[in-house]
């Protein structure tokens, strides 16, 4: 796959098929329409490409109400890459950006710049300055410009529309099984392994420490999870482990969020890597202990429980999306 930053309106030399959208958390609804791209652009021979965006809109509009993030946008283009999209055209949205008209957005980046040949759109895609452009716009206007559209509808799962809004919901109520549901996959965090301050190791549960991002869903709490990259010589390989998602109110009073995560009989040092985290099974809520000793008292149980999760749910590499 091949990614890039999209600012003048230098013409594509080969035609796409393309479909636009922010892709927050690539779930099953973004990922039926990325099996429907790429059949046609094979088709028609021709690259099957995504249009996204970054910052997303709603986040350059609305800064202080802006929906958390599933996935920013390292991890988005690692996830498009896995499922086979040839080119992803990520458009920095800016204030010039967004006075761009719909009749503008259509004629000078979809034909001009783009030269799109086919393009795929959800049922609910809006765009240009105002938002007043839709499907019927595209319609009226895709003849004229020598292209192709088409309406992709919602994805549903027992009668509920799959959604980025439906899965943050499920995240902020530990729904951890309904997210897997949207989502076709675990809910992961990815981030780069940090130096902390040893407690870990001094209580005997040495952790790998991930610095989250402020803007991540509401989920936290003590959870069994899959880690991927840990291992250099194998770095398909995923490991079973323990892990705390919060703010450790045993040991501060305003601590900041923290992923600490606890690989079983694992003694590699792996400051600096890179990891994914999937989440598996949430064991409990996090607690404010009287001391460190009944904390560590407890981890051992977390320890126990997680232990005897995977012995009944071992972990299936291949049913897991690395994007590490």
């Amino acid at each position: 796959m091949y990614h890039t930053w999209r600012r003048s309106f230098a013409r594509c030399s080969t035609p796409i098929a393309l479909t636009i959208g922010n892709f927050d958390g690539v779930h099953l609804g973004h990922q039926a329409i990325l099996r429907r791209l790429k059949q046609v652009a094979k088709n028609l021979d021709i690259p099957a490409c995504v249009m996204t965006f970054e910052p997303h809109p709603r986040e350059f509009f609305t800064p202080d109400h802006a929906p958390v993030r599933l996935t920013y946008l390292r991890e988005k283009l690692l996830m498009l890459n896995q499922l086979g999209v040839d080119y992803t055209h990520t458009y920095r949205f800016t204030k010039s950006f967004a006075k761009i008209t719909a009749e503008q957005f259509i004629s000078q980046i979809l034909a001009q710049q783009l030269a799109v040949k086919w393009l795929l759109v959800g049922d609910d895609f809006r765009f240009g300055a105002g938002r007043k452009g839709d499907f019927s716009m595209l319609q009226a206007h895709s003849i004229q410009h020598g292209f192709e559209v088409e309406a992709m509808p919602s994805i549903l799962i027992g009668g509920k529309r799959v959604s980025s809004t439906s899965i943050r919901q499920a995240l902020a109520d530990s729904d951890l099984t309904t997210a897997q549901r949207y989502l076709g996959r675990p809910y992961s965090l990815t981030g780069r392994v940090i130096k902390g301050e040893q407690l870990g190791r001094e209580i005997g549960f040495p952790t790998a420490n991930i610095a989250i991002h402020r803007h991540r869903p509401k989920l936290t709490g003590i959870f069994a999870v899959a880690v991927h990259g840990a291992v250099d010589t194998s770095p398909t390989t995923v490991l079973p482990a323990v892990a705390s998602l919060g703010v450790r109110p045993t040991v501060y009073e305003n601590g900041q969020l923290l992923l600490e995560v606890h690989l079983f009989d694992f003694k590699q040092n792996i400051y600096g890597k890179q990891l994914q985290v999937d989440f598996l099974y949430k064991l409990r809520d996090e607690e404010k202990f009287s001391d460190l000793a009944t904390l560590t008292e407890k981890i051992k149980l977390d320890v126990d429980q997680a232990k005897k999760f995977f012995l009944t749910q071992p972990i299936d590499a291949s049913r897991l999306c690395n994007a590490s």
